[in-house]
Parts: C-alpha cells; sequence; structure tokens
C-alpha cells in the first residue's frame, strides 16, 4: 500500500523554524486590532490632551516607536504593576527596565530619553538668570532630575556673582541612605569654576526630605570650608518624593 505523501514546511506554510510563512485569519485580526488601538490612543492623546490617559496608556504612546509590531498595552501594564507609576518607570534604573522581558534596549532607550528630556526642559529655567530668584524652577529641576532615584545623589549648583548658574555638577552617588561629601574637594571645584557661591543638593530615596544628623553637620563643615576662602554657601536642599526641604528657610544654615 502506498504511503502518505509528505509535505514540505513550503507546502503548507511554514518557514525553516516552523513558523508561519502567511499568517492565519486570527493572527490578521489580531495585529490589525492593536493597530487600531494605536490609532485611538494616539487620537485620544492630541484631541484631548495627557490628562485623557492612564499612566499605563502614555507609556503605550512611547513605546509604539521602539515596538512597532507588538501589542504594547500589556508590557505597559507590566511595567506600571513593577515600578509603581508612569514617573518611577521613566526613572527607574536602566539595568532594571532591560530586565522586564519584552523591553529591549530600543525601548528603555526611548523611556531614558523622556527623562533626559524632562530635566533639560526644567534646566532651561534656570539657566541664564539669577538662581536665587527663580527658586521654584530649580526646585522643579532638582526634583524631576533626583526623586526618584535609588540611591542617595549628591549636587552642586556653582554660581556667578551675579548668582547665575555656572555649572550644575553630580559630585557623588552613594547608597540608599549616605552620601560621602569632601568640604576640600568642594572648595578646590569651586575655585577651579570661578565660582563665588554653592547651592547643595541631594535626594532622600525613602521619599522623606527631613535632614539627618549627617546631613546638618556635614553641611555645616562645607559652609565653613567655603566660608574660609571667601565663598558662600547659599543653600542646601534636600529632595524627597513630592516634597523639599531648604536649610536656610528652615534655619538650618
Amino acid at each position: 500500500m502506498a504511503g502518505k505523501r509528505s509535505t514540505s514546511k513550503q507546502e503548507r506554510g511554514l518557514g525553516d523554524s516552523g513558523a508561519e510563512l502567511f499568517p492565519g485569519e486570527d493572527e490578521k485580526q489580531s495585529k490589525s486590532g492593536y493597530h487600531g488601538h494605536r490609532a485611538r490612543l494616539r487620537g485620544r492623546f492630541l484631541d484631548a490632551g495627557p490628562d485623557a490617559l492612564a499612566d499605563y496608556e502614555l507609556l503605550e504612546l512611547l513605546l509604539f516607536t521602539a515596538l512597532p509590531r507588538k501589542d504594547t498595552k500589556p508590557l505597559a501594564k507590566d511595567l506600571i504593576e513593577e515600578f509603581g507609576s508612569f514617573a518611577d518607570v521613566i526613572a527607574a534604573d536602566k539595568d532594571k527596565l532591560l530586565a522586564i522581558d519584552g523591553l529591549g534596549e530600543s525601548a528603555v532607550a526611548g523611556l531614558k530619553a523622556v527623562q533626559a528630556g524632562a530635566a533639560r526642559m526644567l534646566r532651561a529655567g534656570i539657566t541664564d538668570r539669577p538662581v536665587i530668584s527663580s527658586w521654584q524652577a530649580l526646585i522643579d529641576y532638582c526634583t524631576a532630575l533626583m526623586a526618584f532615584e535609588e540611591t542617595e545623589q549628591f549636587r552642586l549648583l556653582f554660581l556667578d556673582k551675579k548668582n547665575k548658574l555656572i555649572a550644575d555638577e553630580a559630585q557623588q552617588k552613594g547608597t540608599v541612605d549616605h552620601t560621602p561629601v569632601y568640604p576640600r574637594e568642594v572648595v578646590k571645584r569651586a575655585l577651579t569654576l570661578n565660582a563665588t557661591a554653592i547651592i547643595m543638593v541631594h535626594n532622600h530615596p525613602s521619599g522623606d526630605p527631613a535632614p539627618s544628623r549627617a546631613d546638618i553637620d556635614m553641611t555645616k563643615k562645607v559652609k565653613e570650608a567655603l566660608e574660609a576662602v571667601g565663598l558662600v554657601l547659599h543653600d542646601h536642599v534636600v529632595i524627597g518624593r513630592g516634597r523639599h526641604v531648604s536649610f536656610r528657610q528652615d534655619s538650618l544654615l
């Protein structure tokens, strides 16, 4: 009895890996469905503005370009579940983002570019103008840059004699509750930049900006070191989640 003729993969519409060369109707409908969803989401964003979108929907929009052939809705929801909010996702460490299944370097780069763009826009609010008279702009900038960091970060804002920003530099990254600061190095850098005043800024990853005893003691040492060479410490600001503490406003300086 003649055996059944075996059909090749090509005849069955399969590629070398066994995957379908020609998608079936179910797959076509699925693709059509999420492409239609993308169009509707874009339209809602453009017509009603960002407030009309939930956090995960805004993430979907960002992921569309990096993942053009993927339904990004489940991934966006997974990111919110993992990190907590849109802001937490954008500010998350890149290695933690890369560990999320389905994300990849292109998508992570896109998310981190949003964070960098937001910080750069806010930084424009304190550039070429007296920082002291643009205080809220300074707080907004530092909050965007540091509030969601998972470890302590210490920054120095170097000012000229008109209190305009000369340089904004990250000096140290520490642990979850401590950043080493060396007064002598702060003074050295200020003199190199010909700065006349400094604002110190650091974050508390816990979200509570209340200064610790160590914060207060360190600030006193830096202030004394600056004053010894005729420089001024205008303030030390501690950034938390949605709140901040100014040493000068709280009479700690």
